[in-house]
């Protein structure tokens, strides 16, 4: 089991930071963060289907065919841990290293957004609220950890999806020929 959860995990894992590292090295001087954040989850999303596929390989070539769901859901939670250390391990580097102005250049491009579209007075409370979220995501252990979990909430759901599609309690049925 530890060969399939490192295998499938490492896949999810260069899936998932690829793609955001292919994102920042294509990216213009303004990125388009509205596109940046739907290739993002686009790509959690995607990279978890080595839940999936990580799960079935054990089912079907180690197991016989039969997995119960309580083996099957732990087994896609060990899958998961390793894309959501690898993407909050890459998003510590991400603001420190390759985007170290990446917190106050969002927070400018969503203020930017809201000018125009509410209320003087709501405009100013959600900013207000945004400064406050901003002082906790300039810590950068915050922000890894924020995106370590939202990957990791994702895979949970994937994998116990996965576990009840995959699921097969007893042996598979065998086949004469």
């Amino acid at each position: 089991m530890k060969k399939i959860v490192i295998r499938f995990g490492t896949y999810a894992s260069i899936l998932i930071v690829g793609v955001s590292f292919m994102f920042w090295l294509f990216s213009s001087e303004t990125p388009n963060y509205t596109f940046a954040e739907i290739a993002g989850y686009a790509s959690i999303i995607l990279s978890m289907a080595f839940v999936f596929l990580g799960i079935r390989y054990y089912r079907d070539n180690e197991k016989n065919g039969s997995i119960s769901f309580g083996e099957a859901l732990k087994l896609g939670v060990l899958i998961v841990l390793i894309p959501s250390l690898a993407f909050g391990v890459y998003n510590f580097i991400y603001t420190e290293v390759m985007d170290p102005d990446f917190t106050e250049t969002y927070y400018q491009y969503r203020v930017d957004q809201m000018k125009g579209t509410m209320s003087e007075a709501d405009f100013e409370a959600a900013v207000q609220k945004m400064e406050s979220e901003k002082a906790m995501f300039t810590n950068p252990v915050i922000g890894s950890l924020v995106m370590f979990l939202t990957v990791f909430l994702i895979g949970f759901v994937i994998a116990l999806i996965s576990a009840l599609i995959l699921k097969r309690e007893g042996s598979a049925p065998s086949m004469a020929t």
